[in-house]
């Protein structure tokens, strides 16, 4: 979904490694004076000193700290060693990678002896700069193995023997093991996974800040483990291992089913200690554990929590409890090949909101508005008599008359009670749950409710936020509020389509057209790539892709056949766009079979004429086009359905060139080419008409490049005239991302601007207007009359729509990776003023550093100033500029006779630079 652009010479130089002199400075200006690079930002598999890595040869990174125009790294070298102390001292080494010619700083491989687990390893790097000048050694970091074989598990999964009604929800369970340390602790690793979700303490101290571990899975194929270091959490003596664990997503209620993955809950847990004189000890699960129940009487994702707070049971996970009274365990056995260390970003809490305001609605409930639509839980602060409980319910909306409104909930409880213990000031938060609400509807409350009662715990996947944009219109910067709102609202454990009602499923449409905006936003690279993973595991024998993954739908197959257009294809192409932002190539060799075997599936379904005809569809899901109740969207969904095979073939040509599979390349090259054919000539007419003449028909015809040279101007005119006649866009979930894109690609960036910047329904500001924090599922989730859309299906934190947020980077600021050198190795800053806007501004964590685009139109004249990362070139576009007109830090381009790669395009001016910072500036008229 990129403006289209040539090769520049920045690029050539970049591919051969050369420093790129730039275009608006001489060597005497002063501008490259500097020291050789620092540097810093070391990961491991993407990651920093991550515990739990199981790859054979972990890929290594680096970023240059520079602020010297034109830093370029020309060469590198890794040493790793066993011990901080040897590698500092430079003897011993495991591996020393030596003098290694290349600009490459992201994603290499390690190349020393074989990797053994559980052992942690320190590395470290050093640079050379495009002047020859050597980098000190970095700081060192490490990585610690993971158990690389199911033979390294010694624990045994233990069930506990209290019985349970699996027909319904029922108390969390509480398991400890007292332990006695024999010596001073040196270091200590836990092991931990369960079959359901778990909390893990040690000592009377909850060990993580993980929640709703170990995630979610296709459990039956794939179950995380998460690794611990618990070294200061032991003393020599005794000490003591608690676990909790609830049903979670294991066992727990989903589409009116429980028990989806097994009726037990179950934990594997192992204890590894070494002592300082050098001793090992390891401690498991196994049938001395002891069990029983505790406070938490119900706990569930959709339903809420229920915890008492009279059934406390005192220091249980601690070393002095007495746990005689306590149940014991049975011993169970399960497959341990199954076991994977996680490699995803844990959810955590990752910030906290007070309420704006609490108040009486007209239908009588006290309501705490905490001005946003968020993810997570409130954390109760209370003081009252034993016995008293106190009842939370959650909602996103308020009703056109101010009550507060569940219908869309549907059977999702999203209820948390509290009954106090007495005593004193409590504190509480819930622990196996999670609910996506704005407004807090509280009963039971003993005192006065003031807002120092409630605070919004807002929990999601610990990714980095990488990516900022403001404009001078605030409409728009709410509009990415939400956008990013509804990306950590559903970004948990897997990327879910809404989190509030009875569903908060995997749904792969959603995240198949919302993955380059994430990635602009937040690193979401080993979240989706650990997706994915499971994605590839829930394909069937005939390598169709669910609708979800995980696929708890397979229970249901009679009712929800797999394989639908644009959802499947989340196989291809968000590999492919991970590719893209992060220069991934591991994420393509990992999904290319999966990647295949979905294209074989369409290739199947196609037949010989190879237009995909019939079959289940969700088509253009909710566009506007089509009568609403339909959902299905006005667009054929076989033209659909062959367009996104068309796509994926070109995709799949892609991947293997990367990949270095020539044969497979030309193979899945000549596909594409008679998909197009066929395309061609089942759904366009001579003058340019794709199928209905849809909005949606349109853009997927030229934005995946499947109409002939002579017929793309004639459709561009035609969807541009579809949006003028309509006034408004008509596209649902599959047209909706590539709607603004393939305006402004073929000239009419005019009528893309007037879309986004539309206030009136229906429209992405529309909801804003409404007072949306967050992404609606549907156009008219609240109609214009303050009635809702249907109850059934009406999300508003639904990220879907929220695609738009890529253009919004790549347009209106300008920021995006060169497609011809993924990863922001080469940057095009290329943004496209319109509309009302008088000034842009984004920033982006690229994988070498922070690139921005900043622009201003004042009195006549633009301003742009642009900050390329170390180890990197970019392009950058003047629009309207006039190379003889156009100054950078005062120095006029044409006067400066170092100049290179200024250049015309239209009625641009194009200019190469290097890593660094500049300011242009130009007049609009001239």
């Amino acid at each position: 979904m990129r403006m289209k652009a040539s090769l520049s010479l920045a690029v050539l130089a970049a591919l051969l490694g050369l420093a790129l002199v730039s275009a608006c400075v001489s060597s005497s200006s002063g501008k490259t004076a500097g020291a050789a690079p620092t540097l810093d930002g070391l990961s491991t598999e993407m990651r920093s000193d991550p515990l739990g890595i199981e790859a054979a040869a972990p890929r290594l990174g680096w970023k240059l700290v520079s602020d010297r125009r034109g830093v370029m790294q020309t060469a590198y070298q890794v040493r790793v060693a066993a011990t901080p102390e040897a590698l500092q001292a430079g003897t011993a080494l495991l591996w020393d990678s030596g003098r290694m010619e290349s600009d490459q700083s992201i994603q290499r491989p390690y190349g020393g002896p074989v990797l053994q687990s559980g052992q942690r390893y320190w590395w470290q790097v050093r640079a050379w700069d495009e002047r020859g000048g050597a980098s000190p050694w970095s700081k060192p970091a490490f990585w610690e193995m993971g158990l690389l074989s199911a033979a390294d598990w010694k624990a045994a999964w233990i069930q506990p023997t209290v019985t349970e009604d699996t027909a319904q929800s029922n108390p969390a369970t509480l398991l400890r093991k007292a332990v006695r340390l024999g010596g001073k602790v040196r270091s200590a690793r836990a092991y931990v996974t369960s079959h359901g979700l778990y909390e893990f303490y040690l000592n009377g101290r909850r060990v993580s800040e993980d929640l709703l571990t170990p995630g979610w899975t296709s459990y039956k194929q794939r179950l995380q483990y998460q690794v611990y270091d618990v070294t200061r959490l032991l003393a020599e003596g005794d000490n003591a291992i608690g676990v909790m664990l609830a049903d979670g997503w294991y066992r727990g209620r989903f589409l009116n089913l429980r028990n989806h993955y097994g009726d037990k809950r179950a934990l594997l847990l192992q204890l590894h200690v070494v002592y300082e004189d050098g001793r090992e000890e390891t401690t498991v699960s196994d049938g001395s554990w002891k069990s029983s129940t505790g406070p938490i009487l119900m706990s569930e994702i959709y339903a809420g929590e229920t915890y008492d707070a009279r059934l406390e049971k005192n220091g249980w996970s601690g070393a002095a409890y007495d746990d005689h009274a306590w149940s014991g365990v049975n011993v169970a056995a399960f497959d341990n090949n199954i076991l994977v260390a996680s490699s995803a970003p844990p959810v955590r809490h990752m910030e906290a909101l007070k309420p704006v305001r609490i108040f009486k609605t007209p239908a009588g409930d006290t309501v705490a508005d905490m001005g946003q639509n968020m993810v997570g839980w409130i954390k109760l602060k209370v003081q009252g008599p034993a016995g008293t409980t106190v009842r939370l319910r959650h909602a996103e909306v308020l009703d056109k008359d101010g009550n507060f409104y569940t219908e869309n909930l549907r059977a999702a409880g999203q209820e948390i009670r509290y009954t106090l213990k007495g005593g004193g000031v409590e504190t509480y938060e819930p622990h196996f749950t999670y609910q996506g609400f704005r407004y807090v509807a509280i009963d039971g409350y003993p005192g006065e409710l003031t807002p120092d009662s409630l605070t919004g715990i807002v929990i999601y996947a610990d990714m980095a936020q990488t990516g900022t944009f403001e404009t001078s219109n605030s409409l728009l910067n709410q509009l990415q509020h939400n956008i990013v709102w509804s990306q950590k609202g559903n970004f948990l454990t897997v990327p879910t389509d809404c989190p509030q009602r009875d569903e908060r499923l995997g749904w792969t449409g959603d995240a198949q057209v919302f993955s380059p905006t994430a990635a602009y936003n937040m690193d979401v690279d080993s979240f989706l790539a650990a997706w994915l993973a499971n994605l590839a595991l829930d394909q069937d024998a005939e390598g169709s892709v669910p609708f979800i993954s995980p696929d708890i739908l397979r229970d249901l197959n009679g009712l929800f056949p797999s394989g639908a257009a644009g959802w499947g294809d989340a196989a291809t192409v968000i590999p492919w766009n991970l590719y893209q932002a992060y220069g991934d190539s591991g994420v393509l060799a990992a999904q290319y079979r999966s990647m295949g075997r979905w294209l074989d599936f369409e290739r199947k379904r196609a037949g010989d004429k190879l237009i995909w005809v019939g079959g289940f569809q969700f088509g253009d899901w909710l566009d506007f086009g089509s009568d609403q109740r339909k959902n299905l969207g006005a667009t054929s969904t076989d033209l659909i359905a062959t367009a996104y095979f068309a796509h994926s073939a070109d995709l799949l040509r892609r991947t293997a060139a990367v990949l270095g599979k020539p044969d497979d390349a030309a193979r899945y090259a000549e596909l594409f080419e008679r998909i197009k054919l066929a395309f061609g000539k089942q759904f366009v007419k001579d003058d340019g008409q794709v199928g209905e003449g849809t909005q949606t028909a349109y853009v997927l015809a030229l934005d995946f490049d499947l109409l002939q040279e002579t017929q793309r101007p004639l459709a561009a005119a035609k969807l541009a005239h579809s949006v003028r006649e309509q006034g408004h866009l008509t596209t649902g979930f599959l047209g909706t991302p590539h709607l603004l894109n393939t305006l402004s690609r073929f000239g009419y960036l005019d009528q893309a601007y007037a879309l986004l910047e539309r206030e009136e329904f229906p429209s992405w500001l529309y909801p804003i207007k409404h007072g949306a924090t967050t992404i609606w599922e549907r156009w008219d989730g609240i109609k214009p009359d303050g009635s809702f859309e249907s109850k059934e299906m009406n999300s508003f934190n639904h990220y879907a729509y929220g695609a738009v947020g890529e253009w919004m980077y790549q347009v209106i600021a300008g920021l995006d990776a060169d497609p011809a050198v993924p990863g922001y190795k080469h940057i095009l800053i290329h943004p496209y003023p319109g509309g009302g806007l008088s000034h842009a501004a984004a920033r982006h964590e690229t994988p070498y550093g922070a690139v921005e685009s900043d622009w201003t139109l004042q009195g006549g004249t633009m301003t742009l100033t642009v900050r390329v990362p170390p180890n990197t070139t970019a392009s950058v576009r003047l629009p309207g500029a006039n190379p003889d007109t156009v100054r950078e830090g005062g120095t006029v381009l044409a006067d400066d006779a170092g100049v290179s790669g200024v250049r015309r395009e239209g009625s641009a001016t194009l200019v190469d630079v290097g890593a660094g910072t500049y300011r242009f500036s130009w007049p609009t008229a001239g």
